[in-house]
């Protein structure tokens, strides 16, 4: 069998994936989460008589808390496969990663497992945000003075 055959017979048996139908469901997902972010923002100023400003970081705590939970409860990950994109917003990715490379090494102990280990999978996306970070400011200071 040579190359363009096994090609042919790869792509016969590979699973059609409807992608208007996943696009649809990450869109209703991430759709019903800034819905429901945004009726715990409401909650919280009417109940608590927060600001906006600490409604919203108060959000953040509790999508935080939510993600690490459920991903620490190993929820998290069928979630996301049956959701799609729509549940993997910053927020609730950054927790994700961070709680299950924390979960990944728990055995190892607290020096040479979890802290040798907790930013593994998110040590990546703070270096290359803060390094950018730091030459876009740069460049904006230049640029506009």
């Amino acid at each position: 069998m040579d190359k363009d055959e096994y090609k042919k017979l790869v792509k016969e048996f590979t699973p059609k994936e409807n992608k208007l139908n996943k696009a649809l469901i990450a869109f209703l997902v991430g759709g019903g989460l800034s819905f429901g972010g945004q009726v715990i923002v409401s909650i919280l100023q009417i109940t608590f008589g927060m600001e906006l400003s600490s409604a919203y970081l108060w959000l953040c705590v509790i999508t935080i808390f939510l993600a690490s939970f459920l991903t620490a409860l190993g929820f998290f990950d069928n979630l996301v496969s049956k959701s799609g994109c729509g549940l993997i917003i910053p927020t609730t990715g950054f927790a994700h990663s961070m709680t299950s490379s924390a979960l990944d090494v728990k055995k190892d102990g607290l020096i040479t497992g979890l802290g040798a280990s907790f930013f593994k999978l998110a040590g990546s996306v703070l270096l290359y945000g803060i390094v950018s970070s730091f030459f876009l400011s740069i460049l904006g200071v230049i640029i506009y003075g």
